[in-house]
């Protein structure tokens, strides 16, 4: 899995970081059951702090993608989780479309609600 950062940008590292694997699993690139890079090997490729990895690692582990256990790494959760990692995915790209149109978070659900 190939992740890569910008240090320019505004958005946290951990942000990026989290969002480049929430896109690998949406993708399909990263498939439920793989394994992670281990957070160490991560870092030391990206330059970064290892706690960065760690930080995006447990907002993704929050959000139900993936599973952390001491000595075995991170592990994309197989079934619904991936579905709904997909599905938060896809959420982010409509609000950031959204922004980038100029349209605040009551636009985007009242447009929502109309497709529904």
């Amino acid at each position: 899995m190939l992740v890569r950062i910008d240090p320019a940008s505004g958005v946290p590292l951990a942000d990026q970081i989290a969002a480049q694997v929430r896109g690998a699993v949406a993708s399909g690139t990263v498939a439920p059951g793989d394994r992670l890079p281990a957070a160490r090997d991560l870092a030391e490729s990206l330059q970064v702090n290892m706690h960065t990895i760690l930080r995006a690692y447990a907002q993704l582990r929050d959000e139900g993608l993936i599973e952390l256990r001491r000595g075995r790494g991170a592990t994309v959760c197989k079934g619904e989780a991936a579905d709904r990692a997909q599905l938060i995915d896809a959420a982010r790209r409509v609000l950031d479309a959204g922004r980038r149109l100029g349209l605040d978070i009551d636009e985007l659900i009242a447009e929502i609600r109309r497709l529904a």
